[in-house]
């Protein structure tokens, strides 16, 4: 950030696809920074830059180094074994990036189980959008093992990546339960309200209980009526455009009034003059802007701004 936006985009330009996601997360929950901080962390990184004592280490440069005195045969041995775990971070990352129809299409054609080993991988807001593609029944079917899924054996991760014509995923990648629950849950909070209670119902009259660790870790538009004013306010400070009355709109009478007693007198009377000559509003919009304000939302809980309810908080002060 210091570097200026010129600089520091030619800067990453130079940096692999998951350290510019890294980056750019971090600087999106960055937030301000004080001057003597900046100043700190700019002196640390000169020392280390003008000590002069680094070296910097490429494939490229190991490879030359090898074949100065190893035979050839024993020089692709060895840097096979090192692009395929190079590569494997790429697989995944360019997987998402493919249309979500395509993914859909080449779902259908595999087993639920392979399926579900496939969209455990992949980015949820990804996995979100493809999974209504896949039909209500293989939806619902892939959801159940999804859910089920602890670890996906090497052995069938394996083969799946093969047929993806892609280098094997190093085993140690596998999510844990608790890591598969919240990876749902961040799943379930992308997906589209209808499709998410109508899988939900599903489920329930299939698996009952099934959901209950997966509901204990989403924080949905409607866990914010939890929030205490001041929490509130601060979220609302920081939306942009019309999120916020688009959002309302689409809201019930009890989320509405949450919202507004947030705001003081003059505030209030705004936002409610917008919300009215606004116009006929899609759900489909109002549904994207109230998933921006929980995306937001959780942000600030993450910077530490906010603090987020728990699951089993209530509020008993509702009023219609």
């Amino acid at each position: 950030m210091c570097l200026g936006e010129e600089r520091g985009s030619e800067l990453m330009r130079k940096l692999a696809p998951e350290d510019i996601a890294k980056i750019t997360r971090a600087v999106a929950r960055l937030g301000v920074v004080q001057a003597e901080l900046v100043e700190m962390v700019l002196a640390e990184f000169s020392e280390g830059v003008d000590s002069g004592g680094g070296v910097v280490g490429s494939l490229a440069s190991a490879e030359a180094m090898l074949r100065a005195f190893l035979p050839e045969e024993q020089v692709e041995a060895i840097l096979r074994d090192i692009r395929g775990p190079m590569k494997e971070r790429d697989l995944w990352a360019k997987f998402s990036a493919m249309n979500e129809n395509v993914i859909a299409a080449y779902l259908k054609g595999e087993h639920e189980q392979t399926a579900a080993a496939i969209l455990s991988n992949v980015d949820t807001e990804v996995a979100a959008k493809v999974l209504p593609l896949l039909g209500e029944e293989a939806m619902r079917e892939v959801v159940e093992r999804m859910i089920r899924m602890e670890a996906v054996p090497p052995k069938m991760m394996a083969q799946i990546e093969e047929t993806l014509q892609t280098d094997m995923l190093s085993a140690g990648g596998q999510s844990s339960a608790v890591e598969m629950e919240q990876r749902m849950a961040d799943l379930f909070n992308k997906l589209d309200r209808d499709v998410f209670e109508g899988l939900q119902t599903a489920i329930d009259e299939r698996k009952p209980g099934a959901l209950d660790g997966i509901m204990a870790r989403m924080f949905t538009f409607e866990d914010l009526i939890r929030l205490d004013a001041q929490s509130l306010a601060r979220v609302m400070r920081g939306l942009t455009g019309n999120t916020l009355p688009l959002a309302l709109r689409g809201a019930s009478k009890e989320m509405r009034a949450h919202f507004l007693d947030a705001l003081t007198a003059r505030a209030r009377d705004m936002l409610l003059d917008e919300m009215n000559t606004m116009g006929p509003v899609r759900g489909r919009d109002a549904r994207a802007a109230q998933t921006m304000i929980v995306d937001y939302t959780r942000q600030l809980a993450d910077d530490g701004a906010i603090d987020l309810p728990t699951a089993g908080d209530e509020d008993e002060e509702i009023l219609d």
